[in-house]
């Protein structure tokens, strides 16, 4: 299952992801965890100091590896060179599976021990000033993009995002790679302004969208929040001791998290878990070739100096039947 959190800055949402993954991966789940976000807080969330989040290998540096491996024998890419963050796979691309070993793996992912438990964490690298509107910023975001299009996943298989605050998810298509959105919102006018902005990108695309109420002190905050998103709002939470002794790096074992935050995880795990009987993989294949021939027209083609609508293999669905390396 592919699972986003988003959310504004400073709402809560990699604390929230990263106390989803925790849970996933106390039960011995399998879980991929990626720090998709401009500010990477995901790795320290999960309990790395500041020199080992730091030592963390960027997706975004290891584009070309990534790019060459999931290439494969795909005759329809001429080259690594012109991929791009919405090229979709074809016969004869790779394709990753979340429990497997491969390039991409050994060279972008580590392993995170939790609590006996252990996640695997991708993080597209650390953003700078200068890489803001720019090739190498889509290029940290695309690294991860590119990595969705090409995952098949089944059922007790997670892929947790941390996502970037903004629109640039719905410039690409990204946010349409997912199984269910988790929204972090707090009880705010602007808590609750992102939550209709993704609301209203999302209404064409079948996007499921929840939100967990953040930072909820009392009856009014919840009314609030009930008012402004109606059913969409799944669960709340609110103060958390546990979570602020993780915060000064020294977080309890994860079993001693309040019982009212682990129902609450627990309901976002039910949440995920419905969503698969929704699966229309025609559907998200579809939708991957609508935004890649979107961007190749905007500037991929310009770009790479290649015709990438050439790319689309119009038979071929990604979905859990393919179930070896292609």
């Amino acid at each position: 299952m592919k699972i986003a959190f988003v959310g504004k800055g400073g709402s809560g949402k990699t604390t929230l992801s990263s106390l989803f993954v925790r849970h996933l991966a106390a039960t011995a789940q399998p879980v991929v965890a990626v720090d998709a976000d401009i500010n990477q807080h995901l790795g320290p969330a999960l309990g790395l100091d500041e020199a080992e989040a730091a030592a963390l290998p960027a997706l975004g540096e290891h584009l070309p590896l990534i790019k060459d491996y999931l290439r494969g024998s795909n005759p329809r890419i001429a080259s690594a060179e012109t991929m791009i963050k919405t090229t979709p796979p074809g016969t004869g691309s790779r394709l990753l599976r979340v429990r497997e070993n491969n390039p991409v793996y050994d060279i972008c992912a580590r392993s995170v021990e939790l609590d006996g438990g252990a996640a695997r964490l991708m993080v597209t690298g650390p953003f700078t000033d200068a890489d803001l509107g720019v090739s190498c910023y889509h290029s940290k975001t695309g690294a991860v993009e590119l990595c969705l299009n090409h995952l098949v996943d089944g059922r007790d298989e997670f892929v947790v995002v941390d996502m970037t605050a903004g629109s640039d998810s719905f410039a690409s298509g990204m946010f349409t790679r997912f199984d269910i959105t988790f929204l972090v919102a707090e009880p705010t006018r602007k808590g609750v302004s992102v939550y209709r902005q993704y609301k209203e990108y999302a209404r064409d695309f079948g996007v499921v969208l929840k939100v967990v109420g953040n930072k909820v002190q009392g009856q009014d905050d919840l009314d609030f929040l009930r008012a402004e998103v109606g059913d969409d709002l799944l669960v709340t939470v609110g103060h958390s001791d546990w979570v602020r002794a993780m915060e000064k790096g020294r977080p309890p074992r994860f079993e001693l998290l309040e019982d009212v935050n682990r129902r609450a995880l627990r309901m976002l795990e039910i949440a995920a878990d419905a969503t698969y009987e929704l699966r229309d993989w025609e559907r998200y294949t579809q939708q991957m070739v609508h935004f890649h021939l979107k961007n190749a027209r905007s500037w991929g083609n310009e770009r790479t100096g290649a015709d990438l609508a050439a790319q689309v293999d119009p038979g071929f669905v990604l979905d859990e039947s393919i179930t070896a390396p292609v």
